[in-house]
């Protein structure tokens, strides 16, 4: 049954579970009911907990939680989308713009604390967001996971973002190792809009941005609609005489977002969220020589390219979403029923490129030697389809108050590739000889890389947040849940807090956790054919269960495994200061990582086991390394007075280390260690983000002014080069380097305030590195800030 089916059999199961649960719950004698409506109004759902509680800060959770109001950044700040923004908010999440890297230049990929992106965990109005169908194989950071795409969600749409800093999978599932961000969307009556416009000080990397958001009243309710267009242009850092281009992705995105709920009855509300997005991107790949090079007739074509080309490899990206639930009361208890569907998808086409094999064989028939410029290559989706039912109820008398919530969740996620034109991968000319196969800069995918799967999964949760006495906080979560393709874990959760006046208070929490591998990481497939040793044979990144994977010793892929500690305390003297600091220690088991490559060179006996199944070199996923993350995260912010104007200052700064431990071989490939995971695959982990990151801001406000100062330290980097110190070339340190964000804002009337402003005004780049040595072919690798140097932007924001 296609997935567009299951929703509703799944609902109406939830739906009858919930009369049930309804019936028999609502006979328990010992509870209070729920707040009356009037005041649960006034009350928010921070991520970490599953209670109704005030709007708090940071201050006052049991575990840390950054709440970040994105008011000020839709209306004035310097970044156009959601990523770029928390990159500079945020000192725990990181997400840097790569160049070079395929795939991974159209989305931007994000994480916290040093980890993958796929161990961090994304909810959208507190509920799981899909993942994109992309896996990063190229580019200094997240190699091998998938993520989610933060800038399919236009800034104006958004309310504010909260940013878990704790281990959370015992209370919302796979991915929650390193955190979540639960992303809460608008639904507050008015209009406003936004007209932006930047570019780098270099003169490229034109930005455009158009953003409207209205809130109407319907019925009771708000139905709260946003939509933006955004345009970035191409950038290039390459030096003169360097033919490739090097920068951002040309990138324009077309989006929709409708966030709103319906009172239905007293206590009964409906609510529901949908969102598209359609993104245009391009990115330029590595450059090919022209006439005189070496490059002819093996990549290129003279009678087409003469004087050499950079293909570019396009993408078009669909992302979709659609929430919809009901919340009730009955019997004292809040339930909440939803269902949410999310995909994403990604289809390339490359252009300016050819396919030297059909240009050489065109020029062996005697033509001019040329091959078609563009090609489909193919490309995949990822769909994910979810529902919960969730109920709540808080007793008085229960351990001097206690919140008790549980729930089911069912999920069905589906994977697909599909095959690009036979033009982007064949070797029309024979394998060997003359040009090669496929489409420069992007080979499609061929036949047999597609793949169409679906798993399963279901979970039941509870937790149990209790206040014995006023000071203290104690907080209890489980979590079962049980995969198709996998089988089943169970994790759980001990966090707690005491105020020892108040002032001053203690946090803590342990946990254990998991991350599910991702469909991406099983089924993904990509094969091109190579000349190896005098023979055509295949290179080939194999899914895992596949033959030549069963044939290398290749174990199915399994959860990771982890153990999450955070020790922290929160100090507030009074209603100018808050400080927070917080130590934790992540262990993960099991880590899913991409191998090198296994061929008959690096391990004899594996090569001719793949050659037999005509397979030159194969790189597989498997789960094979222990790493251990250990850091402290710390806030301070200030708000006062100077010369009659407003001062808020505020220092967030983040220090993590990630090392890895053992390194679990299969059997089969036991005692090749270095080709499974070399010392530059194994930096990529540990050094992926800066060991550090700090930011130091400060507004300052007066009459109908407004300035805004940030400054921004990124901590050193040390990758690996592709030659390896085994060959006596050293790995590529990066310094530490301090930006600067300056901004002047000003209310040119009651409901209209125009901003300008610059972003690294300093204009401070990474450092130097041998361009045949660094990930993306250039001397700035795209590490901390990125390598495009100084910007420059201006705002109208309007209120109406």
């Amino acid at each position: 049954m296609p997935i567009a089916h299951r929703p509703s059999a799944q609902a109406l199961q939830l739906t009858a579970l919930a009369s049930a649960l309804a019936a028999s719950l609502a006979a328990l004698p010992s509870a209070t009911r729920a707040q009356p409506t009037a005041e649960s109004a006034e009350r928010i759902t921070i991520v970490g907990s599953r209670r109704a509680q005030p709007a708090t800060s940071a201050i006052d959770t049991t575990v840390p939680v950054d709440v970040y109001s994105l008011g000020k950044a839709a209306e004035s700040g310097g970044q156009f989308d959601l990523a770029q923004t928390l990159q500079y908010l945020s000192p725990s999440f990181n997400s840097t713009r790569q160049t070079g890297a395929d795939g991974a230049d159209l989305i931007d990929s994000a994480a916290l604390r040093g980890l993958g992106s796929d161990q961090t965990l994304v909810l959208v109005n507190g509920k799981r967001r899909h993942t994109v169908a992309l896996v990063n194989l190229f580019g200094a950071r997240n190699r091998g996971s998938t993520g989610t795409d933060m800038n399919a969600i236009p800034l104006l749409a958004i309310d504010n973002v909260q940013v878990l800093r704790d281990g959370a999978a015992a209370q919302y599932g796979s991915d929650a190792i390193a955190g979540v961000i639960n992303i809460q969307l608008k639904k507050r009556a008015g209009c406003e809009a936004v007209a932006g416009v930047g570019q780098y000080s270099a003169g490229d990397g034109k930005n455009g941005l158009l953003s409207a958001y209205c809130g109407l009243k319907l019925g009771g309710g708000v139905l709260g609609i946003t939509g933006e267009w955004q345009d970035r242009g191409r950038s290039n850092r390459a030096e003169a005489g360097n033919p490739r281009i090097i920068g951002d992705t040309q990138v324009r995105n077309e989006t929709l977002y409708l966030n709103g709920e319906l009172p239905l009855a007293a206590g009964t509300v409906l609510y529901g969220t949908a969102g598209l997005q359609n993104r245009r991107a391009s990115s330029a790949a590595f450059a090919r020589g022209g006439v005189g090079s070496g490059d002819i007739p093996s990549r290129n074509s003279a009678a087409m390219y003469p004087d050499g080309f950079v293909p570019f490899i396009n993408g078009d990206i669909e992302d979709r979403t659609l929430i919809a639930g009901v919340r009730t009361t009955l019997g004292g208890w809040a339930f909440d029923l939803s269902h949410t569907h999310g995909s994403n998808a990604m289809q390339y086409d490359i252009s300016r490129t050819l396919n030297a094999s059909i240009a050489n064989l065109d020029l062996i028939n005697g033509g001019a030697g040329i091959s078609p410029s563009s090609f489909d290559a193919g490309g995949f989706r990822f769909r994910q389809a979810t529902t919960n039912l969730d109920a709540s109820r808080y007793f008085e008398g229960w351990f001097g108050g206690s919140n008790l919530a549980f729930g089911a969740e069912l999920r069905r996620e589906h994977y697909s590739i599909r095959a690009g034109e036979p033009g982007s991968y064949v070797d029309a000319d024979g394998v060997g000889f003359g040009g090669n196969a496929g489409s420069q800069g992007f080979p499609g995918f061929q036949p047999a890389d597609v793949t169409s799967k679906s798993r399963r999964s279901h979970a039941l949760y509870a937790e149990l947040e209790s206040t014995p006495t006023a000071a203290l906080t104690t907080q209890v979560a489980l979590r079962h849940e049980r995969y198709s393709d996998f089988g089943s874990t169970t994790n759980g959760k001990l966090a707690g807090s005491l105020k020892l006046s108040p002032a001053v208070l203690l946090r803590g929490a342990a946990s254990t956790g998991f991350r599910a591998p991702s469909l991406q990481q099983v089924f993904f497939s990509s094969t091109f054919t190579d000349f190896i040793s005098g023979v055509p044979l295949d290179v080939v990144l194999a899914p895992n269960g596949g033959a030549i994977a069963n044939a290398a010793g290749i174990p199915k892929l399994k959860q990771e495994k982890s153990k999450n500690f955070t020790l922290g305390a929160t100090f507030k003297p009074d209603s100018a200061w808050a400080v927070t600091a917080d130590v934790y220690r992540i262990a993960i088991d099991d880590r899913i990582v991409l191998s090198g490559r296994f061929d008959e060179g690096n391990y004899p006996a594996l090569g001719a086991t793949l050659q037999a199944l005509g397979v030159g070199q194969a790189q597989f996923f498997v789960n094979s390394v222990d790493t251990t993350t250990t850091g402290l995260d710390l806030t301070v912010s200030h708000k006062g007075k100077l010369a009659g104007g407003q001062l808020n200052s505020y220092l967030a700064f983040n220090h993590s280390k990630t090392r890895v431990g053992a390194v679990h071989a299969p059997v089969a490939l036991a005692g090749f260690e270095d080709v499974l995971l070399s010392e530059r695959e194994r930096l990529f982990i540990e050094q992926g983000a800066p060991s550090r990151k700090a930011t130091l801001g400060f507004e300052y406000a007066t009459g109908a002014w407004t300035t805004d100062l940030k400054i921004v330290h990124f901590g050193p980097q040390t990758l690996g080069t592709f030659s390896g110190t085994a060959a006596g070339v050293p790995n590529a340190r990066y310094k530490a380097k301090t930006s600067a964000d300056l901004s002047v804002s000003v209310a040119l009337a009651k409901n209209i305030r125009l901003t300008v402003g610059g972003n690294n005004i300093f204009n401070v780049k990474p450092t130097k590195q041998d361009p045949n040595e660094t990930d993306n072919g250039f001397i700035y690798d795209s590490v901390q800030f990125g390598l495009n140097g100084a910007s420059y932007f201006g705002r109208l924001h309007v209120t109406f």
